[in-house]
C-alpha cells in the first residue's frame, strides 16, 4: 500500500517533463524551413483597347460568377443552364474532388495535434518447458498463464522545422485551386451550354429564312411553268427555276443535320439521353447584353482560372518546405500508459500500472544526395507553376482582347449584313417585274433570288455568331459582373437587330 504514492510521484514528474518537452517543440515550431510564398508579379497593361460602347464594370473575386447567361432573357436557355448545372457529369466529378480535396487538408491538419490510441489484449499463453536454457544449473518449466493488458498511448511528432505545417499549406492551397477548377468548369458548361444553344437558335432562324426562300422559289416555278404553257417562256426557264428550288431543299437537309447535333450537345451537357432530348425549334431574337469590362488587372480577380493557377503555385511553394525539412532531424514524443496482469481481478490494481515515455530522434546522415535533389525538384515545380501562371494570364488578355474585337466586328457586320438583305430585296422586285414585263430573262430573275437568299442567310448567320462571340467575352471576363441587370433593348434596336421577315 506504500508502493502506491511514489508510484504517483514518479509518474507526476514524468509527465511534468513530457509538458516541458512539449513546450519547448512549441516554441521551436516557428523555425520554418520552408520559403515565405510571394506572388509573382506580371507585366499587365493599363487598359483594353476599346471601342464603344464598352463601359468598366465592378468586379471583385468574393462577387458569384453567374448566372452570367440570365443576361440574355432567354428562359429555354435558363432552363438549360440550371438542368446543366444538376446533371452534367463532368461538373459531378468536379465536385466530388473538392470533397477529396478537403479530406486531405483534414488529413494533414490532424497531424498537427497528437495521436492517441487505446489498445487492449486479452491472451493465454503457454511456455514451453522444453525451451532452450539460459543456464544449464536452472531447468525450465512449462508454464500456462493469463495475460490481461490495456494501454492507452500517444505519438507526436514535434514539427520544429514546419514540414507538417508546410504539408498542411499545401493541402489547403491545392484545396483551394481544386476549387477554382470547380468555378472554371461551371463556367466552361456555361459557356458550352450557352453556344450550343445559340447555334441552334440560329439555324432555326437560318431554315425560317430558307424557308420563306423555297416558298418564294416555288412561286416562281409556278410563274415559270404558267408562262411556258402559253408559250411566252422557254423550257431553260422552267429548268433553271427547279434546279434553284432543288438546291435549296438541299440545304434544308443540311441544315436540320446541324441543328440535330447542336441539340444531341445540349442533351449530353444537361445530363439527358439524347433519344430523350428534345428542343422545339422557336424564332428567338438574338440580342446579346451590354457587356462592361473592368481594367485588365481585373481579370486576375474574376478568372477562376487564372486563381487556379496562382494557388497551384502556392501548393507547389509548399512542397519546397516539405522537402528542405528532410535535413533537419524528426523529433518525435511516445508515452504510454496501462495496466497489465495476469488476472482479471488485478488488472486495475496500483501494482497493475505500466507507462512509458521518451523522445526518439532521426537524424539522416548520408543519403547520397538524395534530399538535395528532392528540393531542386520540388523548387523547378515551383518554376513550372510560376510559368504556367503567367501563361495563363496572357492567355486570358488575348482573350479578352478577342472577344472586344470580334464582337465590334460583328456589329459593324449585321448593320451592312442588314443593308444589303433590303438592297437585294429591291433588286428582286425590279427583276420580277422586268421578267413579267419581258424586259429582262429569267437568268436575272434566278440571280436576284440567290442574291437575297445569300444576303438574307449571311445576316442571320451573323446574328449568331455575335450571340457567339457575347458569351466567349462574359467567359473571358470569368463570368457575371457586379452590376444591376439592364435591359435586354429598346424597340428600336429590337426592330434593327431582328431577322428579316419577308422575302
Amino acid at each position: 500500500m506504500k508502493a502506491q504514492p511514489t508510484l504517483t510521484r514518479t509518474a507526476s514528474a514524468g509527465l511534468s517533463k513530457l509538458a516541458w518537452a512539449l513546450a519547448c517543440a512549441a516554441l521551436l515550431s516557428a523555425c520554418a524551413a520552408g520559403p515565405a510564398y510571394v506572388k509573382p508579379a506580371v507585366d499587365m497593361p493599363v487598359s483594353w483597347q476599346l471601342q464603344a460602347p464598352w463601359r468598366t464594370a465592378r468586379p471583385a473575386d468574393g462577387v458569384p460568377k453567374g448566372p452570367w447567361w440570365e443576361r440574355f432573357g432567354d428562359a429555354d436557355l435558363n432552363a438549360l443552364e440550371q438542368r446543366a448545372l444538376q446533371a452534367n457529369q463532368t461538373l459531378v466529378a468536379a465536385q466530388a474532388r473538392l470533397v477529396q480535396a478537403r479530406a486531405v487538408v483534414n488529413q494533414n491538419a490532424a497531424s498537427q495535434l497528437p495521436q492517441v490510441s487505446l489498445g487492449t489484449k486479452v491472451s493465454e499463453l503457454r511456455i514451453s518447458a522444453n525451451r532452450p536454457l539460459t543456464n544449464y544449473n536452472a531447468p525450465n518449466w512449462g508454464t500456462l498463464q493469463n495475460d490481461y493488458t490495456t494501454v492507452l498511448s500517444a505519438s507526436y511528432e514535434a514539427d520544429l522545422w514546419g514540414r507538417v505545417q508546410s504539408l498542411v499549406d499545401g493541402a489547403t492551397a491545392s484545396a483551394e485551386q481544386v476549387a477554382a477548377d470547380l468555378e472554371n468548369t461551371r463556367l466552361v458548361l456555361g459557356a458550352d451550354v450557352a453556344l450550343n444553344y445559340f447555334n441552334l437558335r440560329a439555324i432555326d432562324l437560318e431554315l425560317d429564312v430558307v424557308q420563306r426562300a423555297l416558298a418564294l422559289q416555288q412561286s416562281s416555278l409556278a410563274l415559270a411553268n404558267h408562262r411556258h404553257d402559253n408559250g411566252s417562256a422557254s423550257g431553260l426557264d422552267v429548268a433553271q427555276q427547279q434546279a434553284l428550288l432543288d438546291t435549296t431543299l438541299t440545304q434544308v437537309d443540311i441544315l436540320q443535320r446541324q441543328r440535330a447535333q447542336f441539340e444531341h450537345a445540349l442533351a449530353t451537357l444537361t445530363g439527358t439521353p439524347a433519344p430523350s432530348f428534345k428542343l422545339p425549334p422557336r424564332l428567338a431574337p438574338l440580342i446579346p447584353p451590354v457587356i462592361p469590362v473592368g481594367i485588365p488587372s481585373d481579370v486576375l480577380e474574376r478568372r477562376p482560372d487564372v486563381a487556379s493557377a496562382e494557388r497551384a503555385m502556392a501548393a507547389a511553394n509548399a512542397q519546397i518546405g516539405v522537402a528542405k525539412a528532410a535535413f533537419y532531424p524528426s523529433v518525435i514524443f511516445g508515452p504510454s500508459y496501462g495496466n497489465d496482469s495476469r488476472k482479471f481481478a488485478t488488472v486495475f490494481s496500483g501494482p497493475s500500472v505500466l507507462w512509458s515515455m521518451g523522445v526518439s530522434a532521426t537524424q539522416t546522415l548520408f543519403d547520397g544526395g538524395r534530399i538535395s535533389a528532392n528540393v531542386d525538384f520540388s523548387r523547378a515545380g515551383y518554376d513550372i507553376t510560376v510559368a504556367n501562371y503567367r501563361r495563363v494570364v496572357l492567355t486570358a488578355m488575348q482573350e479578352v482582347e478577342d472577344g472586344l474585337s470580334s464582337v465590334s466586328a460583328l456589329d459593324r457586320a449585321i448593320t451592312q449584313a442588314q443593308r444589303a438583305v433590303e438592297s437585294n430585296r429591291r433588286v428582286m422586285a425590279i427583276a420580277q417585274v422586268r421578267y413579267e414585263g419581258g424586259v429582262s430573262n429569267y437568268q436575272d430573275m434566278i440571280t436576284a433570288q440567290q442574291a437575297q437568299l445569300s444576303s438574307e442567310r449571311l445576316a442571320t448567320q451573323l446574328l449568331g455568331q455575335r450571340q457567339q462571340a457575347s458569351v466567349f467575352l462574359i467567359k473571358a471576363l470569368g463570368g457575371d459582373w457586379d452590376m444591376a441587370p439592364t435591359p435586354q433593348t429598346s424597340t428600336a434596336q429590337a426592330v434593327k437587330t431582328a431577322p428579316p421577315s419577308g422575302p
